[in-house]
C-alpha cells in the first residue's frame, strides 16, 4: 500500500493546469496503487516511482484536458496500455464516451480492473487492434495515442474512424513531430509542449478529407 498524499498528488499535477477534485485525487491514488501492484508481474510501465507516475502518467493525460470537446463526445485510446491517457481524460470528463483500445489480455485484464475498482461508467475496454475497432454508434470526434508508434497505419485508421471535424491528439518527441507534420491526411496545429518535458510535446491534426 503506497502513502499518497492529496497535497502530493495536487502539486504533481499543477505545473500541468491541473486542479484535481477530491473526487479525482482519491481515484488517483488507487489507480497509482493498482498500476503498482500489477506490474509486479505484468509489464505496464518502467516508470515505477510515485512522483514520476504523479507527473509522467497522470500529468501528461491530463494536460490534453484544454484541447478536447467540452460538449459529449465519443473518444478512443489507441494501444491504451496501461489506461492513459483514456482513464485520466475520463475520470476528469465525465462528457466523455471513452473506449480503450488494447490488444494485449493482460492489459486488457488490468484495465478492465481499474476501471471497476474506481467506478468509472464512461469508460470500457475493447479486446484488440485498432483494425479490428469501430464504434457501434457512429464516428469518433477524438483518438488519442501515446507512445504508441505504426504513425502510418494510426493516421489511416484514425482517417475513417473520426468524424470530419473530429480531432487525433497525439504525444510525440519532436523528432515524430516533425515527421507527422509533413503527412498531408491530416491538417496539424503547432505542436504543444508538455510542461517540464525535453523534446516532447501534445500534437493535434483534423483529418483533411
Amino acid at each position: 500500500m503506497i502513502s499518497l498524499t492529496s497535497a502530493q498528488i495536487s502539486n504533481a499535477l499543477r505545473p500541468y493546469g491541473i486542479a484535481p477534485s477530491v473526487d479525482l485525487i482519491k481515484g488517483i491514488r488507487t489507480y497509482t496503487e493498482l498500476l503498482l501492484k500489477w506490474n509486479r508481474s505484468v509489464s505496464l510501465t518502467s516508470v515505477t516511482d510515485v512522483e514520476q507516475i504523479l507527473r509522467f502518467h497522470f500529468g501528461e493525460s491530463l494536460f490534453a484536458l484544454s484541447m478536447l470537446p467540452v460538449e459529449k463526445s465519443r473518444l478512443a485510446d489507441v494501444g491504451s496500455g496501461a489506461g492513459f491517457p483514456g482513464i485520466p481524460l475520463a475520470m476528469s470528463r465525465s462528457s466523455l464516451e471513452v473506449t480503450l483500445i488494447e490488444p494485449n489480455t493482460k492489459k486488457f485484464a488490468f484495465l478492465n480492473e481499474v476501471i471497476r475498482s474506481l467506478e468509472i461508467h464512461n469508460v470500457e475496454a475493447f479486446r484488440g487492434r485498432m483494425a479490428d475497432f469501430q464504434h457501434p454508434v457512429g464516428r469518433l470526434d477524438v483518438a488519442t495515442a501515446r507512445a504508441l508508434g505504426q504513425f502510418n497505419d494510426l493516421l489511416g485508421w484514425a482517417c475513417t474512424q473520426l468524424t470530419p471535424l473530429g480531432t487525433l491528439i497525439l504525444w510525440v518527441g519532436d523528432e515524430d513531430a516533425r515527421k507527422l507534420a509533413a503527412d498531408l491526411r491530416f491538417k496539424w496545429g503547432m505542436p504543444r509542449m508538455i510542461p517540464g518535458a525535453e523534446r516532447r510535446s501534445i500534437l493535434l491534426g483534423s483529418p483533411t478529407s
